[in-house]
């Protein structure tokens, strides 16, 4: 087996462990609101969001299609390449597996494409082959959408709870809470197909990358073999379930009732839909789901928010493109003497 072979192989293994490990974290976004005011049980909230995740996947591949065309632009082909995706879920994955332990949630995504900006910035240091234009890859795909998704998703949420209490105002609390349980039922569903349509395929664009970058297959659209790989790594993913993390959004960083469970994965599914459908943008479940969360969990008469825990959240959201820029740096040039001759 040729050098660029195995490092072919370690990537695709690496990219399929990465979604196991982005299904198992996202698992408890998408239902944690639902486990929170019973909407659903554990054990059948993880099988819904395994379902509607792989369907999500398979369902469509624009998505993929833009972020490879993007990518493969860019990143170099051969070892080069190869070394620094490698380098990159590598250093993501530690960073993913440390924030699921201490129960937060953090963007995958934006770790991986940070750590490939930091390995990239080091290779073109030492002047080796790096991603071009990576930078504007952080900022775009990073950077921008952390800001926007999290500010739309919060104020959003914030928002529509008042009409939606409006027009409960003459309900009882039971007919309320009930109506609003079957509601996240669905909202749940719809936040597994938007993880499917987000997560799902951008797992199908980094295992074709890896493919193209190690010329194995030439550019084109995604195979249905690439979409079944992906849609069945995050799905098996999903069924394990990050409950560390469900404790967190669900109890650790604000009281909420069904009525604005709902509402929040209502606003983050259509915008994990939008992003994948009609604008091409990779957008965080975690992130949307969460500021959702929060954003309707303000809206109430009484102080609801765990402001210390938001904060200590949204601090990790920050860390992690720094973070992971610096680690993805250090790992990269710690491989570099191992392909000195290549």
């Amino acid at each position: 087996m040729t050098l660029i072979s195995a490092l072919t192989a370690i990537a695709v293994v690496l990219t399929l462990a990465y979604a196991v490990l982005n299904g198992m974290r996202d698992a408890s976004t998408a239902v944690a609101a639902s486990v929170r005011t019973r909407a659903l049980r554990p054990a059948i909230a993880v099988s819904v969001a395994a379902v509607f995740a792989f369907i999500g996947t398979m369902a469509t591949s624009g998505l993929s299609v833009s972020l490879v065309q993007e990518l493969n632009i860019n990143v170099p082909s051969g070892v080069a390449g190869l070394k620094l995706l490698i380098s990159g879920l590598i250093v993501a994955g530690i960073w993913g597996i440390y924030c699921w332990w201490r129960g937060l949630p953090i963007s995958s995504t934006h770790a991986l494409l940070s750590a490939l900006a930091g390995g990239s910035g080091a290779a073109a240091i030492m002047g080796d082959e790096s991603t071009r234009n990576v930078w504007g890859l952080l900022l775009s795909s990073v950077i921008i959408p952390m800001v926007l998704a999290s500010i739309i998703a919060y104020v959003l949420s914030y928002l529509l709870v008042f009409p939606a209490t409006r027009f409960l105002r003459y309900n009882t609390s039971r007919s309320v809470n009930e109506g609003s349980r079957a509601g996240q039922a669905v909202a749940a569903g719809a936040v597994a197909l938007g993880l499917g349509l987000q997560d799902g395929q951008r797992t199908g664009a980094l295992l074709s990358l890896v493919l193209i970058t190690g010329n194995m297959m030439a550019p084109g659209p995604l195979t249905v073999a690439i979409q079944v790989t992906a849609a069945c790594a995050l799905s098996f993913g999903v069924l394990l379930g990050g409950w560390r993390i469900t404790y967190t959004l669900g109890r650790r960083l604000v009281n909420f009732d069904p009525l604005r469970g709902m509402i929040a994965q209502g606003v983050a599914a259509g915008m994990l839909f939008i992003g994948s459908l009609v604008v091409h943008l990779p957008l965080s479940t975690t992130q949307a789901v969460t500021s959702g969360i929060v954003g309707a969990g303000r809206n109430q008469a009484f102080e609801s928010v765990a402001w210390r825990n938001v904060n200590r959240v949204l601090w990790h959201w920050l860390l992690t493109p720094v973070v992971c820029v610096v680690g993805g740096a250090i790992f990269t040039l710690a491989v570099r003497p191992l392909f000195a001759g290549s």
